[in-house]
């Protein structure tokens, strides 16, 4: 059975050269898991949605609540699904620089990313808007 998990959580500890290795290690992991997602870092919050069987999902999401390197774990959504909208990665990362803001504002109260404010229907709509703009980089996948 095919699952759908996303969730926003706060960075502790997060800088630019261990995002990067964190990316690495879940292209690997995810990968031989069957696990396919994207990952949303901005101003020090995280969103991920992620896809896969029901049983490697869940045991992601609960390494990632007893994280240290996550605080204020939320999850947005978990769906049953007959197919995955995210399969082209392992771990795609989002750039929100090259993002209009409006794509935001669209979902959201404001034009920066609050996750904490976004349902799970709109958290869905975002990650979809970011696959078609084009806004989705894996390098090295």
């Amino acid at each position: 059975m095919l699952v759908r998990l996303i969730y926003a959580s706060r960075a502790s500890g997060i800088d630019g050269e261990k995002l990067s290795a964190i990316m690495k290690a879940s292209r690997t992991h995810n990968a031989a898991a069957g696990i396919t997602g994207v990952l949303v870092f901005s101003d020090g919050i995280f969103m991920q949605v992620l896809e896969g069987g029901r049983d490697e999902v869940s045991a992601l999401y609960n390494r990632i609540a007893q994280s240290r390197s996550h605080r204020d774990v939320v999850l947005l959504d978990y769906e049953e699904i007959s197919e995955r909208r995210f399969a082209g990665w392992s771990m795609g990362q989002a750039n929100l620089s090259r993002l209009n803001p409006g794509v935001l504002l669209k979902y959201s109260e404001r034009a920066v990313l609050d996750p904490y404010k976004l349902g799970g229907q709109a958290a869905v709509a975002l990650f979809e808007e970011l696959v078609q703009t084009a806004v989705i980089a894996c390098p090295g996948q």
